[in-house]
């Protein structure tokens, strides 16, 4: 039994050591490319780029259930897009509620009779309307088929060469396109590229942008403002940097329509459908022998509502680790597969050991701990590198992601919320992201569950003066 525990806590710490090591470097490469970004491109650039004319147009995807709370607002923002040509495509995925009646009202839709094209499988249409007021804002109504079906069923109506994909509960910054798009232009190679999604909560809104600033009320929305800071300004940073970004957060990411539609539109049999189709189109373009290139840039900004309660906060994050799961498991061939090259060796890899497995390991050392202690064995080397690999060293990394948003990006401006922020840092590991692991682990073994054609979230709805 000695042996046993023993032999336990050394693969803990073996494991909590690789993983940080591994985020020590993303944050390395993270903080260098938002350092960079903030220093070279300038409005004069963005400027520059429109005057040339060499732009791209966009078709912007808005999947929407049951978002009668906060789709006038998200739709208004959107409409109001520094971009010179552009559309927007709403479908509105058989809402029970009154999403589709707050639509009609608010932007004054007629029916369009014109035909439609059905490249990627849907299910069936209903109705297509248009907006009066916006020639350039398109309405389906169809019946309910999840949101990865909704996202192929405004792609069939897409007609533009780049294709930017929405949350209905979502906030785009007025340069958040123009700063994609221009990545398009500038890379041939370039098939998806994501920017940084931001939680909306706490913000104070005027006229469908973000005037200021501020911290969430709740310590669960609070700790959430960091965790995005510390997956995008150090994850997806990273990734993209060494050249094998897997995924591009549904909320917000832009695709070449033409590559989309090739490998058939986004996945309707899995819940993690912004993953998979990062994943596909990466798998289908290395098989074909053709060059390619993910990109995340932090500069676009995309403001999204987060859970604000804890039950809300444990299904989504069940969905995202089922999401996961599905995806890893539908490409596994890819892991460790040298074909791939860096996403078979570097990327599928690190998302099945240190993504998908790390609730199961992070879960396995607080028993191996506990079991330790009951048994008499907790020896006083392996709980001081526990505690300092598995928590201390985390808070540091958070204080990093704390210190690019406030200082770095010189955001949240009143002291107040800057502090709130490190102390979220600080308390993040002290039982919130032991809840979160526990959730992850039941979700490991309940893949394959359908719960419902999109999670259910409860949601506050958009407030602006």
């Amino acid at each position: 039994m000695s042996a046993v525990v023993g032999a336990a806590q050394a693969g803990v710490l073996l494991y909590f050591a690789a993983i940080n090591l591994i985020y020590s470097l993303f944050c390395y490469l993270g903080t260098r490319a938002v350092r960079v970004y903030s220093r070279e491109l300038s409005d004069v650039a963005l400027r520059d780029l429109l005057e040339r004319d060499v732009y791209k147009p966009v078709s912007i995807l808005v999947p929407a259930y049951n978002e009668a709370a906060s789709i006038v607002g998200s739709l208004r923002s959107a409409l109001q897009l520094h971009y010179p040509e552009f559309e927007v495509i709403v479908v509105n995925d058989g809402s029970s509620d009154a999403t589709m009646a707050v639509l009609i009202e608010a932007f004054s839709l007629v029916v369009d009779e014109r035909p439609q094209q059905h490249p990627v499988p849907c299910r069936p249409v209903r109705r297509v309307l248009r907006s009066v007021e916006h020639p350039h804002l398109i309405v389906v109504d169809k019946e309910n088929g999840g949101k990865a079906d909704a996202l192929n069923c405004a792609l069939n109506l897409a007609r533009y060469p780049l294709v930017a994909a929405v949350d209905a509960d979502s906030m785009l910054d007025a340069e958040a396109v123009l700063r994609a798009a221009r990545s398009f232009v500038e890379d041939p190679q370039l098939i998806a590229a994501g920017g940084t999604i931001r939680p909306l909560n706490g913000c104070v809104l005027s006229r469908g942008r973000v005037a200021q600033l501020r911290m969430p009320r709740t310590w669960v929305e609070r700790f959430q403002v960091l965790e995005y800071a510390r997956a995008f300004f150090a994850g997806r940073a990273g990734w993209s940097a060494m050249r094998s970004l897997l995924i591009i957060s549904g909320a917000f990411g832009l695709f070449r329509r033409d590559i989309v539609l090739e490998v058939g539109g986004w996945d309707a049999a899995t819940v993690g459908e912004d993953m998979e189709l990062v994943v596909r189109l990466q798998r289908h373009l290395v098989q074909q022998g053709r060059e390619h290139r993910v990109l995340f840039t932090p500069d676009p900004v995309c403001w999204t509502e987060v859970p604000s309660d804890l039950g809300t906060l444990r299904r989504q994050r069940n969905r995202w680790q089922r999401g996961l799961v599905e995806t890893l498991w539908k490409h596994r061939r890819v892991v460790g597969n040298p074909r791939y090259g860096r996403m078979g060796l570097l990327g599928m890899p690190y998302f099945v050991l240190f993504e998908a497995a790390a609730p199961v390991v992070e879960v396995f050392g607080y028993a191996v701990v506990v079991v330790s202690v009951l048994l008499g064995r907790l020896s006083p080397t392996f709980a001081l590198l526990f505690v300092g690999l598995a928590l201390l060293y985390g808070m540091l990394l958070s204080q990093i992601a704390a210190g690019i948003e406030t200082l770095l990006l010189a955001r949240y401006p009143r002291v107040r919320d800057r502090l709130l922020l490190l102390l979220a840092g600080l308390l993040e590991p002290l039982g919130y992201r032991q809840i979160l692991a526990v959730e992850r682990l039941l979700a490991t073994f309940q893949v394959g569950r359908r719960r419902g054609a999109w999670g259910g979230m409860r949601r506050r709805g958009l407030r602006w003066t």
